[in-house]
């Protein structure tokens, strides 16, 4: 070290730069596309959210007859406006994707005794189409299912209900909702239900009332993951204060990024370590990109002039619209805006409270070079750019969620002696 001194600066910055190149990590030297690669070889990805089950309600009436999940991109002959589904077989092998969380939702707005049935239905559907396919397909109803399906080079499919209108207000149908292969609940959808407020509706219950707490502690003793994508703040706070397990976001960015209220904010951030629940950071454009928001919002608040300006006059406010499109093109989405929400779940949550939930089939499009459920490898490969080393890409990708539901299971254990909660339900006429 001494004879540095007599170096000069020419020989001296060659060297150092020679030490520096020896001294880093092999994986620092290698390309990202090579780091994130390997990556999701070892570490395939569990996406939190996918909203197949509802493209087969809306396009087939839940007729699989008619349906091909090996190729879905000549699908655009099924809907209203031609667009064509997301996923498809082919399109999730592209993706690396190893195992996914099929949200069977059932819109908000339904009377609870329809809710049920309705995902009764959809659960239904969503087994059917799992059995459909078994080479490519598994059920998955344990961590271990999801890591054996893994192992076999098979799709761990496992099931979630997107919404607390579900369970119709009861207990025992959230019991028997699990039993057919329910692994987690979000406990709203963008409507309170009459025990929980969700973050796109008026404030009802201030988070959760008395029933929405026995909710969360039925899921716990059941070892069913709580997801609280969609909930308010406070809702959100009240569940970490009464869990006994770790939660999950399904499908939610960072609000500091984009300050949508479907997204987490960093008081809830912050409390993921205590927790040891995971955000599964979402690929929707409009929760993604801030620009895309403020640029919805002025969209709305044209048309609100222009409907107050031409009265009466449709498509003269057709028209106008039409012209403020034109000249004001919606901003896209980027993979790099997606990254930034890893970025910041990360700086405030840490490396290990990140995941991934796309949100495909259940959002107009992806970012640019993510439209579709094959274009997971873009995001990682981004990652790797900004330095995330393989370690924290096989965290992200599959790691940091297999941690999550082993511990809403070990929970579950840990509750096996008490008997289930109970609500008392009205005597029949």
């Amino acid at each position: 070290m001494a004879r540095a001194k007599y170096w000069n600066a020419g020989s001296g910055l060659v060297l150092a730069v020679i030490g520096l190149a020896m001294a880093a990590p092999a994986a620092a030297q290698q390309a990202p596309e090579a780091v994130a690669a390997e990556a999701l070889r070892r570490a395939p990805v569990w996406d939190g959210h996918n909203d197949v089950p509802g493209q087969l309600r809306g396009r087939h009436g839940n007729v699989l007859a008619e349906f091909d999940f090996r190729d879905t991109t000549a699908s655009g002959a099924t809907h209203p406006q031609g667009r064509v589904m997301q996923t498809d077989l082919t399109r999730l092998r592209q993706g690396r994707v190893g195992a996914q969380f099929w949200s069977v939702y059932v819109p908000a707005t339904l009377p609870e005794p329809q809710a049920v049935q309705q995902t009764i239905e959809q659960i239904d559907v969503t087994r059917r189409l799992i059995d459909r396919y078994p080479a490519d397909l598994a059920l998955a109803l344990t961590s271990d299912d999801v890591a054996r399906a893994m192992r076999a080079g098979r799709i761990a499919s496992l099931i979630g209900m997107e919404g607390g209108h579900s369970i119709g207000s009861s207990l025992a149908v959230l019991r028997q909702m699990y039993a057919l292969g329910a692994r987690y609940m979000t406990l709203t959808h963008t409507k309170n239900t009459p025990w929980a407020d969700s973050g796109t509706d008026a404030p009802k219950n201030g988070g959760l009332n008395d029933f929405g707490r026995d909710v969360i502690r039925e899921m716990n003793r059941l070892g069913m993951l709580v997801d609280l994508s969609h909930v308010s703040e406070e809702t959100m706070a009240d569940v970490l204060d009464n869990t006994r397990a770790p939660v999950m976001f399904s499908h939610s960015g960072a609000r500091a990024v984009n300050n949508h209220a479907r997204n987490v904010p960093d008081s809830i951030l912050a409390r993921m370590k205590d927790n040891g629940g995971i955000v599964m950071v979402v690929a929707f454009p409009s929760y993604t990109s801030e620009e895309l928001r403020q640029w919805t919002a002025n969209r709305a608040g044209e048309e609100a002039r222009l409907n107050s300006l031409w009265q009466g006059q449709p498509a003269r406010v057709t028209e106008l619209m039409a012209a403020w499109t034109a000249a004001n093109p919606a901003p896209l989405a980027t993979v790099a805006q997606l990254a930034d929400h890893v970025d910041h779940v990360r700086r405030i949550a840490g490396i290990d409270h990140i995941g991934i939930g796309g949100d495909y089939d259940g959002m107009p499009t992806g970012p640019v070079t993510m439209e579709d459920v094959s274009g997971y490898p873009r995001l990682f490969e981004e990652l790797a750019r900004r330095g995330y080393s393989q370690t924290d890409l096989e965290k992200i990708a599959s790691g940091n969620m297999m941690r999550v539901m082993r511990g809403a299971e070990a929970a579950g254990r840990a509750m096996a002696g008490t008997p289930p909660f109970e609500n008392r339900v009205a005597a029949s006429d």
